[in-house]
């Protein structure tokens, strides 16, 4: 049996908390004020970007919308507006940290048949891509292998978001727009 070491996984099997009376992630952590911790690296008025704790690619974030729903119908002008916007940073701020080959960007709608952990609070992912990526571990093997700790990953992709016009870093840390 062949073995992938990825000592930076023990600190989130061994957490205390998993999540335990926390009804949405996706509401709860931006507000929480540790960014860092809970992986926000920007906001906006009505939506946050945080990295994926379960990543495909280094960079793998989220885009979601601020508002608690589900049903991409719910959200007003404005917040889509802005939730598109924030799409358009995040691959900004990407293309800057990991200049990757392209990307592959999808909502998840429609609850667990939309293959997300989270299926009442729309969000997009926005995956990093490289040729040769998808090599023969996932596919024989059925593992995955991130090559960067989230750690490093949140430095690059925060210190890309900074770098953007418009951007100003909160006091909890995450990098803030205006639209």
């Amino acid at each position: 049996m062949d073995q992938i070491f990825a000592p930076w996984r023990i600190e989130w099997v061994e957490r205390d908390d998993k999540n335990e009376g926390v009804e949405c992630v996706f509401c709860e952590f931006p507000e929480r004020g540790d960014d860092r911790e809970h992986l926000v690296v920007a906001r906006s008025d009505h939506a946050v970007v945080m990295l994926n704790n379960y990543p495909y690619n280094p960079g793998h974030a989220m885009v979601i919308p601020r508002k608690h729903t589900g049903d991409y119908g719910e959200l007003n002008e404005e917040e889509l507006l802005d939730h598109a916007r924030m799409k358009q940073r995040t691959f900004d701020a990407l293309e800057v940290a990991f200049a990757p080959d392209g990307f592959n960007a999808g909502l998840n709608l429609g609850g667990s048949a939309a293959g997300g952990s989270i299926d009442d609070h729309l969000h997009t992912h926005v995956v990093p891509r490289w040729g040769g990526d998808t090599n023969f571990m996932p596919v024989v093997g059925d593992t995955k292998v991130i090559v960067e700790a989230l750690d490093d990953t949140y430095d690059r992709v925060h210190e890309a978001f900074a770098e953007q016009d418009g951007a100003e870093i909160s006091e909890s840390g995450a990098v803030e727009f205006s639209f």
